[in-house]
């Protein structure tokens, strides 16, 4: 069987794609908004969602751009999604525009509240992470992708919605199946309709039994007398998969990885835990995983001086926005010291990630415990080419490191 996780790096360019940032900035240079795909300007082939890209395309490279077209939602809308992602999703709030957008979004959060936050931290993920690395920790050496980065978000996101133990393996091959819909649209429709025969037994018993879980607060949302169908959670569900591992385990390798090919930052941050906050965001800037967002136009207009028809797709790229020199001062080093500037690796405007204070809180938590419980944590001095890759996502497949045991 093919492996889910080795196909959808491929698809994403993760160890195809090795550093892409030089290219961005040289498209930059040209102008902040360019007609094209990011991948066919570069020289590359076409990854995940822009093979489906049909008609007139543009990309928004510079941070104001990028900042201006995900504030305007009237302008700028998220249902082209729809066209790909209906048939997996269902009617996902990724792919809403407002009012719709509002009213459901307003339902799940629900789900979220601070107390919950605190709870999931408490109770579910540093007990996760620390059994997590329990595993290697007596063993002196570990590749933190491998055995940490990709294996705590999946079990994470598993037990807040509370799947039982025993589904975890079947729950993270499917998790990552889903979205390969782009890549591979049977792969992802078989796992879409296997996720939903799983959530659907799961709503039935939180009904019967209700738990201090997420899908029993999705059952019980309500506003203004609305709820939420089964499908809608369901939607939302599958949704926050990809969203929920997927993502934070990129975020994840990514943070370890600046901190370890910085040593001087990551001895900063061992001494002085108040630096943690500002290494992530700097992470999160330094290197955006997705590195771009989609809109279609729904009327003619212009962006940065470029006039786009209706129905045009843009591209919004996070990457080439968090590292614009027209806002950061060497905006390719690595260097959580920089004054705390406003990033767009979670987006912005009305569909800012509703997961962002999760996954802020899974890096938190997965650094602090690394620092607990790894001492002397460095790089594997004997390990070959250590390095971020990727053109959609952007990763290291692998961070081998040596600690005190």
């Amino acid at each position: 069987m093919t492996d889910p996780f080795e196909t959808f790096d491929r698809a994403g360019g993760v160890g195809v794609v090795r550093d892409p940032h030089p290219g961005i900035a040289e498209l930059r240079r040209r102008g902040a908004v360019l007609e094209g795909g990011l991948a066919e300007l570069l020289g590359h082939e076409p990854m995940l969602a822009a093979r489906e890209i049909e008609g007139p395309h543009y990309v928004a490279l510079s941070f104001d751009a990028v900042n201006t077209m995900l504030r305007d939602h009237e302008t700028f809308s998220s249902s082209g999604y729809n066209d790909v992602l209906e048939a997996v999703f269902g009617r996902s709030i990724i792919a809403m525009d407002e009012p719709e957008h509002h009213e459901r979004r307003a339902l799940v959060q629900q789900a979220f509240r601070p107390a919950s936050m605190a709870r999931w931290e408490r109770d579910i993920t540093r007990p996760i992470v620390d059994r997590v690395i329990d595993t290697f920790a007596a063993r002196g050496s570990a590749d933190l992708v491998g055995e940490l980065a990709m294996e705590f978000p999946v079990r994470v996101i598993a037990e807040i919605l509370g799947l039982p133990e025993d589904e975890l393996d079947r729950f993270h091959r499917l998790a990552i199946q889903i979205v390969l819909i782009f890549h591979d649209p049977t792969a992802g429709l078989d796992a879409s309709r296997e996720l939903r025969e799983m959530f659907g037994g799961l709503l039935d018993e939180r009904r019967r039994r209700p738990r201090a879980d997420v899908v029993t607060d999705l059952c019980n949302a309500e506003l203004h007398g609305e709820r939420l169908s089964d499908d809608e959670i369901q939607s939302f569900l599958l949704t926050l998969l990809p969203a929920g591992a997927e993502t934070t385990y990129r975020g994840t390798a990514n943070l370890l990885f600046a901190l370890l090919t910085h040593s001087d930052q990551l001895a900063a941050v061992r001494r002085e835990r108040s630096l943690v906050p500002a290494a992530i965001e700097e992470s999160l800037r330094w290197e955006s995983s997705p590195t771009q967002i989609g809109r279609t136009t729904n009327r003619s207009t212009v962006l940065d001086g470029v006039r786009l028809p209706p129905g045009a797709g843009v591209s919004a790229c996070l990457a080439g926005a968090n590292r614009d020199p027209g806002r950061w001062e060497r905006p390719h080093e690595y260097d959580l010291f920089r004054p705390g500037l406003p990033h767009v690796a979670f987006a912005t405007g009305v569909h800012l990630c509703l997961g962002i204070h999760l996954a802020r809180m899974e890096m938190r938590v997965a650094l602090d415990r690394v620092l607990d419980l790894l001492p002397g944590l460095r790089l594997d001095p004997s390990a070959d080419d250590v390095h971020v890759s990727g053109l959609a996502f952007r990763s290291p497949t692998q961070l081998p490191v040596r600690f005190d045991a």
